[in-house]
């Protein structure tokens, strides 16, 4: 199994959510996912900012084969693959990693997506990749099972579950010393640029819209892909 997540950004003057609200174009989304074997697919927005997570079964699959029409609509970045439309994040933090589809299976099927954003310092990057290194190898399984924290240039897309969902790792972390520090947010922030004009309690993790969510049922006729918009 393989955890991704992209952003990109939409350029077109119609509106991101409207287009994803289209049948067409959440059923070609479903096809895609049945086919190519990814499950819980969660689209989030921030301005045109686009946030993408997504869980590969089989092999890996990449965004441009899953969301299919709309891609035109997309930015280009550059990198090591000329023309792409999403950039792929790093994943930089997560409280497990799956070790099998069974250990993985998501015991609460009303469980809902979130996911944030918040911007680092450059000079700060090392060190924040540094700390949660430390922490996840130190404590794994210390907060929600399915929360995960990618990295692209100095951008971090947080992707979580509510409600949490807490229980031992069944693995041991790679590090035996117990580094991490003890009054974690007054370590971390000071590696972050903080968002003007945000909500309260919103200046350094700013909450993202969910545009789009897909995941995959079993029912009694059957697997079934339930999509979900807010």
């Amino acid at each position: 199994m393989e955890r991704c997540l992209y952003r990109a950004e939409w350029m077109e003057e119609v509106e991101f959510s409207d287009f994803f609200r289209e049948p067409t174009v959440s059923q070609s989304v479903a096809e895609a996912m049945e086919r190519l074997q990814v499950d819980h697919l969660s689209l989030f927005a921030c301005g045109p900012q686009l946030y993408i997570y997504y869980e590969c079964l089989g092999e890996p699959v990449l965004p441009g084969s899953l969301l299919t029409t709309g891609g035109e609509r997309l930015s280009m970045w550059p990198g090591v693959e000329r023309g792409r439309r999403w950039a792929p994040m790093m994943d930089i933090f997560h409280y497990q990693h799956p070790v099998s589809l069974r250990h993985w299976q998501r015991k609460n099927d009303s469980g809902e997506p979130y996911g944030r954003i918040a911007l680092l310092k450059p000079e700060m990057v090392a060190s924040y990749v540094y700390y949660h290194y430390q922490y996840q190898e130190e404590k794994p399984g210390d907060g929600d099972k399915y929360g995960i924290i990618g990295l692209h240039e100095n951008v971090l897309f947080f992707y979580a579950e509510q409600p949490t969902t807490l229980e031992p790792a069944p693995y041991e972390g790679k590090l035996s010393t117990s580094l991490r520090p003890e009054r974690w947010a007054e370590v971390m922030e000071p590696h972050f640029i903080k968002w003007k004009d945000a909500p309260a309690g919103q200046e350094i993790w700013r909450k993202l819209e969910l545009v789009l969510g897909a995941s995959f049922r079993l029912e009694k006729e059957g697997k079934r892909c339930v999509i979900r918009y807010v």
